[in-house]
């Protein structure tokens, strides 16, 4: 009886498996499913790689399946040759992972923008993230009109004096050539007391890039928390860029849990594509 139990069952499940997909095929199709697109291209601020060699920088963004980083000078030292500049940025691109920028990087005096601009060319990237203080402004608008290289200023919140918000860089910055504009670090700008979204709407036509991030309270201090968990309504940030079109990167910037943040990063990542998604 015993084996007449195991023919039928075994007669029953060859049936099954000749009428459909095995099990085993749907599972590892789902595993090498990528993941879909979304109509914004979502990236990595490589400060969130502080304390992290760049193949394991590499490796995490493999994991969170992310192709776009703009490199820190903790990877992508300052006084980089272009050769070794090259040599640095092969790696991620071996990886199927675009450099599309550099920065943050500092400008306190002429010295400093001119360095800043050939490090960007050295590098080959279209696009710097700098502060340069608001006296350097005439310089570093001469060398984005000499390079070709865009300037993204960022915002650093309520402990910024110069920058703490998108306003004071839009204000700064207006009239100017069109290649100088933001990098709006949302989270910094909710610190600040200024609205990501109204920020995206205001200053839209010089939006350049940005840096993703969730904060739990508005005001000085470390307030850092994963996207999705804190104050920034995602989801009208993602209809707000949408409306205005906006076409630069989505860096997720990840700066809670820095020693150990791959859990921290894929859970904001994750929740920022599932938003763009829910509102596609």
């Amino acid at each position: 009886m015993s084996s007449r139990r195991n023919f039928l069952k075994s007669g029953v499940i060859g049936a099954a498996v000749t009428g459909m997909p095995s099990l085993v095929t749907r599972a590892t199709g789902l595993m090498e499913k990528k993941v879909p697109e979304t109509p914004f291209q979502i990236g990595m601020a490589g400060y969130s790689f502080l304390h992290f060699s760049i193949p394991e920088s590499i490796a995490m963004m493999n994991r969170m399946d992310l192709h776009w980083v703009s490199l820190k000078d903790f990877h992508l030292p300052l006084n980089s040759s272009a050769a070794e500049a090259a040599a640095i940025i092969s790696q991620f691109t071996a990886e199927g992972i675009q450099v599309y920028g550099v920065g943050v990087v500092y400008m306190k005096n002429q010295q400093q923008v001119e360095q800043a601009f050939q490090y960007a060319r050295n590098a080959g990237v279209p696009l710097m993230i700098g502060v340069p203080d608001p006296e350097l402004l005439d310089a570093a608008e001469k060398q984005v009109i000499a390079t070709g290289i865009r300037l993204a200023i960022h915002n650093h919140g309520p402990e910024d004096p110069i920058y703490p918000g998108p306003r004071e860089v839009y204000e700064k910055i207006r009239g100017r050539d069109p290649r100088i504009g933001l990098c709006l670090d949302i989270g910094h700008s909710m610190r600040a007391g200024q609205d990501p979204v109204q920020a995206v709407h205001a200053y839209s036509d010089r939006l350049l890039d940005m840096h993703i991030k969730d904060v739990n309270a508005i005001g000085k201090g470390d307030h850092s928390i994963e996207t999705g968990r804190g104050i920034i309504d995602f989801k009208g940030l993602v209809q707000m860029l949408k409306q205005v079109k906006y076409s630069g990167k989505c860096s997720i910037e990840y700066e809670k849990d820095m020693r150990d943040p791959l859990p921290g990063m894929a859970e904001s990542v994750g929740f920022f594509r599932g938003v763009i998604t829910g509102c596609a």
